[in-house]
């Protein structure tokens, strides 16, 4: 076995080597756009060494642009229209009332869109309103276009929050239920990484990383539970976490990122677990190497970053957007209805002991990355 192993390792890692620059100076931290430097450890007229390709490269430096320096989305394409093969009807979210934090870029915009598609009115929350409000009117459009003549067009409003505030959540929440009329789901899709040494790292980046994915996540969480239990009413949450959360990437150093989002997914098992009483499912989903305008505009300044993630993903490419459409309406809607909490996903009774004591009902869509 172990033999095996050591043969799949180092052919994933002669696929993966790449050149190294003879430098490795960090640039000072400043508000321009994106910028990383990935040399990469290894030299051509060097042979690989003993754990070589299964290590953190400081050198990979990557910081997270300024909200004017993020590149915008578009809404897919050709995935909404009306269609008469079979399916479930347990998967339809009509009459429900989604919200999408992160939802104006990225995947939280798809996602947003794959909610609409399945029958639901939307709120996107974004710190730039502006774009919320232009991809609101995109999604209704796209949704005019590809089913004509539909009785009911969804409604999709913008909002603004600062997701790591309590009192930007609690009004943006208040906005939301005083224009729907109430929420049903919510999808935490606000969050963002940054590639840096953990010892050149700085506390205040760690500190808005951690208040942007942690306790975004738990702000709009608690809003939404505090909600659906004065209503007295079931309801679905979908936290976005990362294969980050269950592994150690490799070559970027991310070590913050990391722990940010195991705190996610170990979240969702807790909430899981506290809220069930209610009715209230909480779920997480844990993307793998998605190919985002963002990332897109990463890897093509760093091409050789790109072959080697590549190389140690087993499907040989990385994900689309669009592969979470089905993940966050299955677990938005009825279909999942006894999904929660628990060890990757629990078709079956368990305690509430076992509950507590495992990770989050946890959907890895990652090419198949986090099984070697």
């Amino acid at each position: 076995m172990f033999r095996s192993q050591l043969l799949r390792h180092t052919a994933r890692a002669a696929r993966a080597s790449t050149k190294a620059t003879s430098s490795r100076t960090l640039p000072a931290l400043s508000s321009r756009p994106i910028h990383s430097t990935a040399s990469l450890r290894e030299k051509l007229d060097d042979p690989p060494h003993e754990g070589s390709f299964a290590r953190t490269d400081s050198s990979v430096h990557v910081e997270y642009p300024e909200e004017h320096d993020l590149p915008s989305s578009k809404p897919v394409q050709g995935r909404g229209g009306l269609h008469f093969k079979r399916t479930l009807a347990s998967f339809s979210l009509e009459g429900r009332v989604g919200v999408v934090t992160g939802g104006a870029r990225g995947l939280g915009l798809v996602m947003s869109q794959a909610m609409v598609i399945s029958g639901a009115d939307i709120a996107i929350v974004d710190m730039n309103k502006e774009e919320a409000e232009k991809q609101a009117g995109e999604l209704v459009a796209s949704f005019k276009r590809e089913n004509p003549g539909a009785e009911k067009v969804p409604k999709v409003t913008a909002h603004y929050a600062d997701v790591s505030s309590q009192e930007s959540v609690d009004a943006a929440i208040a906005e939301i239920i005083s224009q729907h009329g109430k929420i049903d789901n919510l999808v935490t899709s606000a969050g963002f990484t940054e590639n840096f040494e953990a010892i050149n790292y700085p506390i205040d980046r760690v500190r808005k990383l951690w208040g942007v994915n942690v306790d975004g996540t738990y702000l709009f969480a608690i809003a939404v539970a505090k909600h659906l239990m004065e209503r007295k009413a079931p309801g679905s949450m979908v936290f976005i976490g990362s294969m980050s959360g269950a592994i150690v990437n490799v070559p970027q150093p991310q070590a913050p990122y990391n722990a940010a989002k195991a705190a996610v997914r170990h979240l969702a098992s807790s909430l899981a677990v506290e809220w069930a009483h209610a009715g209230i499912r909480v779920n997480c989903i844990s993307p793998g190497y998605m190919l985002t305008a963002l990332t897109k505009k990463i890897l093509d300044e760093n091409p050789e970053l790109k072959k080697q993630w590549t190389s140690l993903i087993p499907q040989g490419k990385m994900g689309q957007p669009e592969d979470l459409m089905g993940a966050v309406t299955f677990l938005s809607s009825d279909a999942s209805n006894y999904v929660t909490g628990g060890k990757n996903i629990f078709l079956r009774k368990a305690p509430l002991s076992q509950l507590a004591n495992n990770i989050p009902a946890d959907l890895r869509v990652d090419g198949g990355y986090t099984l070697t």
